[in-house]
């Protein structure tokens, strides 16, 4: 499946490309990727219409399994989607921020 490095997502990230989180809500409220929005792997199936067709999406979780398992899905169904290489793991080795709790801000 299509995936970005963690120095081309962060880059896009920036730009304010959109980042969906496909964990489970106790995941994501324990830290997430600052602006990402929480979107479970299970909800993908009734909620992808709800995804721009025309801009790219960022889709991660806290590995890469599930979030290169929605990317196929997506990418089948138009969207311009790519998978964080190494998750949300990768992002917080790497020393960048975290946000904890519901919402989806910036940081």
């Amino acid at each position: 499946m299509p995936e970005i490095d963690l120095a081309a997502f962060a880059a896009a990230h920036a730009d304010g490309t959109l980042v969906i989180d496909v964990r489970e809500p106790q995941e994501y409220v324990g830290g997430h990727v600052p602006g990402a929005r929480l979107l479970p792997m299970a909800d993908v199936p009734l909620r992808s219409a709800e995804l721009p067709r025309r801009e790219r999406v960022l889709v991660v979780c806290e590995s890469g399994n599930r979030a290169r398992s929605v990317v196929g899905r997506l990418r089948a169904e138009g969207v311009d989607a790519l998978s964080l290489r190494g998750g949300t793991a990768a992002w917080r080795a790497a020393g960048r921020p975290l946000v904890t709790g519901p919402r989806a801000n910036r940081g």
